[in-house]
């Protein structure tokens, strides 16, 4: 467009982000509110029907109270609410972050031919061998990484938006704060889908009884079969096809090793190194005959 219209790039992203900041502003004061008051509902409802005799009563869901039990369930989600707290009081230092994040995007969308520019003076220089070698691995890091983390986001959006469309469909109260977990969970390969049937049963047995359960069951096999036979092929393609048994082995071991974001980045990191191995390449990646560092090696 700049190309075409011969415009400077300031004129283009100042319009651009005066608008993505108009909707932001949009968002928090009318769709926050809401969300947070959802949340709220949600974990004393979830509570007080943990808690009622309803559900120590009905034989299906004793085994379930039993479990629930044993891993103190009431104490979690106090613990939950009060870690949900702090993450409000701590909204200042987070809003900071998204602002400074926010400048730094714009000054570099604005100033991208002079930072390329600057980039391709570290190849002309001294070292030029060495920043080659960081410019190749770079490009196969974001190859690998943002495709991988761009093609689970748009299945996320795909998994929420179906799952919304459900529950609405079913009565179920809180939709946006339901929505917001399950999005959140579908950023996890193949295991989000399954880990978001536990608080969606809860409050489809406080609404409907088992009734909605099963249907909150069924919901969810059908995401997942649409998520594991259409949407991974459709966005992943053949280069992210790892299969199910590996897909769940990195989920553990990245949970361990990482912890929560493990379960998000671990995936995506797996691939990398099998890219960088030459096991699973990316598309678009091309081999390297030679890295310039060893060369260098030599001839020195």
């Amino acid at each position: 467009m700049q190309k075409k219209i011969n415009v400077k790039p300031v004129w283009i992203i100042v319009p651009v982000y005066l608008l993505i900041i108009a909707m932001l502003v949009f968002a928090v004061t009318n769709y926050v509110p809401q969300l947070v008051s959802q949340t709220v509902k949600m974990f004393s409802s979830l509570q007080t029907f943990y808690q009622s005799k309803e559900m120590r009563s009905n034989p299906y869901l004793q085994v379930v109270y039993d479990y629930l039990q044993q891993i103190n369930l009431d104490n979690q989600i106090k613990v939950a609410v009060t870690q949900l707290v702090n993450y409000i009081t701590s909204v200042g230092a987070v809003g900071l972050n998204i602002l400074l994040s926010f400048l730094l995007s714009f000054f570099y969308t604005s100033q991208v031919e002079q930072m390329n520019e600057f980039g391709r003076q570290f190849l002309d220089s001294k070292y030029g061998w060495l920043f080659d070698d960081l410019r190749y691995y770079g490009q196969k890091f974001v190859n690998t990484f943002g495709v991988v983390i761009e093609a689970q986001l748009m299945i996320a959006i795909v998994n929420t938006t179906l799952t919304t469309i459900t529950l609405v469909i079913m009565g179920m109260p809180g939709v946006i704060a339901l929505a917001v977990m399950v999005f959140i969970l579908s950023l996890i390969p193949v295991a989000g889908v399954i880990i978001s049937l536990i608080p969606l049963s809860f409050v489809a047995y406080s609404v409907g009884g088992i009734k909605y359960v099963l249907y909150i069951i069924i919901m969810i096999i059908v995401i997942h079969m649409i998520e594991t036979y259409f949407l991974n092929p459709q966005f992943m393609s053949s280069m992210t096809h790892l299969p199910i048994f590996f897909t769940f082995v990195v989920l553990l071991v990245s949970e361990e090793l990482i912890g929560t974001w493990g379960l998000i980045i671990g995936i995506p990191i797996f691939v990398f190194f099998l890219d960088i191995l030459g096991v699973h390449s990316i598309g678009g990646n091309k081999k390297r005959s030679k890295i310039r560092l060893k060369k260098y090696r030599k001839t020195k």
